[in-house]
């Protein structure tokens, strides 16, 4: 069976423009979560990328008006992505999109887009993207809550494995609207503070806003940096519309099926790059999970803190900084936390350590009882 990896990335985030700057800031400990005010004039929390500065670059590639804004900035992190690698798009090249509400913002009544509001839909904005580079293929649209974009990772994986492609290209992201805001705050869900995610005085979820892309392939003149697909493994735990299994059953098998396609033990993990919501219900459900696993003795972050949670975008780019971490052989502190807050011991990293690294686990776990987990070796 072909071997698969992910060789090249870039990130766009409140952080940076690229994955290099992204994860200098979080060697620094710098978050990316400020204070804004919603159109109601509440004041909430959020990462948000600056739109102006957007504009400018994408200014350089293509014509500003006739792109939506997450259009723009997919297309823009594919572009850095491909002029960075040199890679080439051929007919052997596929393309997933991972997203939970893609351009929801076109639905704003004020919204200043001058094009069709037919744009909304996922599959337009698939078409968006694949015909500003040239695929071949339509986009492959994956929204599947917050599980989206590792989930994205594993069909990448499965259709390079099954000889459908050599490579795919990925990119994933999510805006921080009005229509989210309120949706989250709906379950009362939004934290009144940055998030504090396996912390005992975390009280729900940052919003943020961030676009991933990366190149995975079966080829092996590139591996300078990469990581390889080991084993993945998603699992619905069809407990609630919203709410996580209490007993963590669809991430705990995730995880198991994950285990025995990367053909490795538990003690071979050097790191996990977990969900870590910062919701009562989330933190406490990865911790039984991890329990079950007799995973509690492997370090373990969430990245929220520092980005907050930013959907569909949120498993990938969470996986490429886990990436960065294996390669500088450094653990990233889980930022916001201070007391352990979960009724299982998960040994969450407290400050930036070096550690000699060479696999780490990422899991996701979403709404509608969505559950994925992705193992990833260091070349």
């Amino acid at each position: 069976m072909r071997e698969v990896y992910i060789t090249d990335h870039h990130i766009i985030s409140s952080l940076g423009f690229d994955s290099t700057s992204n994860f200098k800031k979080l060697e620094a400990n710098d978050s990316g979560i400020q204070a804004y005010k919603r159109e109601n004039g509440d004041r909430y929390f959020s990462s948000l990328i600056d739109k102006n500065k957007v504009d400018v670059e994408f200014s350089k590639i293509g014509n500003i008006e006739d792109y939506t804004i997450l259009e723009k900035m997919m297309v823009l992190s594919i572009s850095h992505l491909l002029k960075g690698s040199g890679f080439k798009i051929s007919d052997r090249t596929g393309l997933i999109i991972s997203t939970t509400k893609g351009n929801i913002d076109l639905l704003a009544v004020d919204s200043n887009f001058k094009g069709s509001k037919e744009r909304v839909y996922l599959s337009e904005l698939g078409k968006q993207v694949q015909n500003y580079f040239g695929f071949k293929d339509e986009a492959i649209i994956l929204s599947n809550a917050c599980v989206s974009g590792i989930l994205a990772v594993s069909v990448a994986d499965r259709l390079i494995k099954s000889e459908m492609y050599d490579d795919v290209i990925i990119v994933s992201g999510d805006l921080v609207t009005e229509f989210i805001l309120s949706g989250f705050t709906s379950f009362q869900a939004i934290s009144d503070q940055p998030c504090k995610p396996f912390s005992k005085n975390r009280s729900g979820i940052t919003i943020g806003e961030a676009i991933a892309s990366a190149l995975i392939t079966c080829k092996k003149d590139r591996l300078k940096g990469a990581v390889q697909i080991i084993g993945s493994g998603s699992c619905n735990d069809a407990n609630h519309i919203s709410g996580p299994s209490r007993t963590g059953e669809g991430l705990f098998l995730s995880v198991q099926s994950a285990l025995k396609e990367a053909n490795i033990e538990v003690d071979e993990i050097d790191y996990i790059s977990a969900h870590g919501t910062a919701t009562n219900f989330n933190d406490e459900m990865e911790s039984i999970a991890f329990s079950r696993l007799k995973m509690l003795d492997i370090p373990l972050n969430s990245l929220k803190g520092y980005y907050g949670h930013t959907l569909g975008a949120s498993g990938l780019l969470e996986t490429i900084i886990g990436m960065e971490s294996l390669h500088h052989n450094l653990l990233i502190a889980s930022k916001g936390f201070d007391e352990l807050g979960v009724s299982h011991p998960v040994k969450v990293i407290k400050e930036n350590k070096e550690k000699d690294l060479h696999i780490f686990l990422k899991t996701a776990s979403g709404f509608g009882g969505s559950n994925t987990a992705v193992i990833f070796k260091k070349v």
